[in-house]
């Protein structure tokens, strides 16, 4: 069955997982966390989400993240791309290193969001990472440690998660880590994974049965809520891509795309199009290069062919633009319309 499209909405709260291809790590030495955190930490601070909870472990990652005006699907592109490039030049290899497309799951806030930080902050000791909760409380790779003030994450939104609890910060730490606690026998919750009305109608069995009559759109993996938050999720995800189809316009030329680099980096096409290796023709030859394979999914051997380089060269060339794309991620979406 087709996967169906990601459904996003500015400030919409989600539990994001990705995992390593094959179960393989996706963390290797103490190196690879900072290097995946500093990213998070980024994007946190550039506006592109806000980080209630988060856990790392060696095959695979957890996020829970309110969008800002900036589409999941762009954060975790840079995310997921740009981490992918840097751990396998740190490692020397090659290929894929996440298995799939990341699986995001659109959450109902005031039914889940507790449920989901403390959930994602008991990964660690679930998975047999850290073998105690007071380990726990001081464990790098969760934000739980940034809730407690043990381990400062200043780009993790620690206050709206303890103001659920008090608004004094040390009865809210006291009474979080009560919470924790309460939970951390509770084990593995599959019915946290998204599923639309699985909560509340007894299973995937009563699901199924509710699909074959008129109320079938309350159930999508995709959702983690009740039934109405599921149906009126998905009304306003059918109107935006209505929305979104009346706007589709053609996307640029890869003449259209090079002039709009050029012009925004100020580097005349001639140079981008020729055999200068200037730093700054070649960072601007790799975003154009970064766009039109990643961005606007286009051939690589097109692009080869204007540039007059190999095919390899280009796909190269692309891998480090999405490296700079981070940093360019505005002048990327006007150049992409």
């Amino acid at each position: 069955m087709p996967r169906g499209p990601r459904l996003d909405a500015p400030g919409a709260l989600h539990h994001v997982m990705a995992r390593g291809i094959e179960s393989r790590r996706l963390f290797r030495r103490p190196t690879d966390y900072e290097d995946f955190l500093a990213r998070v930490a980024t994007l946190a601070t550039a506006g592109a989400w806000v980080v209630y909870a988060w856990a790392l472990l060696p095959n695979h990652a957890h996020l829970l993240v309110r969008t800002g005006s900036r589409p999941l699907a762009r954060s975790m592109r840079s995310l997921l791309t740009g981490y992918a490039g840097a751990f396998n030049r740190r490692h020397k290899r090659v290929g894929h290193l996440f298995q799939n497309r990341y699986k995001s799951v659109v959450v109902e806030e005031e039914s889940y969001f507790l449920e989901l930080v403390r959930y994602l902050h008991l990964n660690p000791l679930r998975a047999g990472v850290v073998t105690s909760l007071a380990k726990l409380e001081r464990f790098p790779h969760a934000g739980h440690a940034a809730l407690l003030g043990t381990v400062p994450r200043p780009w993790q939104a620690t206050g709206p998660v303890l103001a659920r609890f008090a608004a004094r910060a040390a009865i809210a730490r006291r009474r979080y880590r009560a919470f924790v606690k309460a939970g951390s026998a509770q084990g593995r919750r599959p019915e946290l994974q998204g599923g639309g009305l699985i909560r509340s109608v007894g299973g995937w069995a009563a699901v199924a049965a509710l699909r074959r009559g008129r109320e079938a759109y309350t159930a999508d993996e995709r959702i983690l809520g009740s039934g109405a938050f599921v149906e009126a999720l998905r009304r306003e995800a059918e109107r935006q891509a209505d929305v979104q189809t009346a706007r589709q316009h053609r996307p640029p030329t890869l003449d259209v795309l090079i002039r709009r680099v050029s012009a925004t980096l100020g580097i005349s096409p001639i140079r981008i199009r020729g055999l200068s290796q200037a730093r700054d023709v070649a960072r601007a030859r790799q975003l154009v290069a970064y766009v039109w394979i990643e961005q606007l999914g286009r051939r690589a051997s097109e692009l080869a062919a204007t540039l007059g380089r190999s095919r390899s060269n280009a796909s190269w060339a692309a891998r480090r633009g999405a490296e700079l794309a981070p940093a360019y991620a505005d002048e990327i979406a006007r150049w992409c319309r």
